[in-house]
């Protein structure tokens, strides 16, 4: 299939470049499969309250735990789901975080056959409408580049955890081109197409979408974990992101979890968890108002 569809949209763009960058991107956001709830997800995930979300014309799942003090955004990556933070929901909340999470459309038990970049950005707009200022988000893979995209955008959070994260939207082009094998004029096609239909309201979009630049105000602390054996999304992405936050951020790299069992990692978890642990006088706080 990747061979036909290298073929056809390399031979299209030479005469048709506006739809072969229509169809090239009909691929670019469909995800690989709909993976499923593992059995060492159910417990955490059946003690969420689910809601619905309308963001973009569909209904986007979401999920939530505790009782909405100093709450916590989990972000998934591409073609993954919620339910893959199920470790890390646990650990928050011992902390006595609230947490929120969601399943972007075409995700986990959304509906819909693909996702946007933008769906992801919409979604995390939409989440701080409803509940406030998040006091931290943990994301993963493409979750990462689509947080920063957020809050560049003026979402305000304290701290970020970036796992396995991807800097800029060129490495995802590259990637597309590297799956499907097709030539330069179709990435130009569909780059075109993200430009100016996707984000034809987006000024200075490629800007926007490079986490390598110099970040703004927030978040205010980065705590970023790459795997070194990661196959998709290589450590040097994180390396950038740290790079561009400098003292701001700290890099932790691990071996040997790859780049999704890397969120099932006890020792992984428990880094990100004391991270986001609330300061001493936080926690009296938030004590004596119970």
């Amino acid at each position: 299939m990747a061979s036909f569809l290298s073929t056809t949209l390399d031979v299209a763009v030479r005469v048709a470049p506006g739809p072969t960058g229509r169809a090239a991107f009909r691929w670019f956001i469909k995800p690989l499969g709909r993976p499923a709830l593992r059995p060492e997800e159910a417990d955490a995930m059946g003690r969420a309250t689910i809601r619905r979300l309308w963001v973009n014309g569909t209904d986007v799942t979401t999920y939530r735990w505790g009782d909405g003090a100093s709450p916590v955004l989990l972000v998934h990556g591409w073609s993954s789901r919620a339910s893959r933070f199920a470790g890390f929901v646990e650990a928050l909340l011992e902390q006595g975080h609230s947490v929120v999470a969601f399943d972007a459309p075409g995700h986990g038990e959304s509906p819909g056959p693909d996702a946007t970049i933008r769906d992801f950005r919409d979604i995390i707009r939409a989440l701080h409408e409803e509940e406030g200022d998040f006091t931290a988000v943990v994301a993963h893979s493409i979750g990462v580049l689509a947080t920063l995209f957020a809050l560049g955008e003026g979402i305000p959070v304290d701290r970020l955890v970036a796992i396995g994260g991807i800097a800029h939207f060129d490495y995802l082009f590259d990637g597309f081109r590297r799956t499907v094998g097709v030539g330069p004029a179709v990435i130009r096609a569909l780059r075109d197409h993200v430009e100016h239909r996707l984000f034809a309201d987006t000024p200075d979009i490629w800007r926007r979408l490079d986490a390598r630049r110099p970040p703004g105000p927030s978040p205010a602390r980065v705590l970023l974990v790459h795997d070194t054996e990661d196959d998709m999304a290589v450590p040097g992405q994180s390396r950038a992101i740290a790079a561009a936050f400098g003292e701001r951020a700290r890099l932790v790299e691990t071996q040997g979890f790859g780049h999704r069992r890397i969120l099932r990692a006890p020792e992984v978890i428990e880094a990100v968890a004391g991270f986001l642990r609330p300061a001493p006088q936080a926690r009296a706080e938030a004590g004596q108002t119970a």
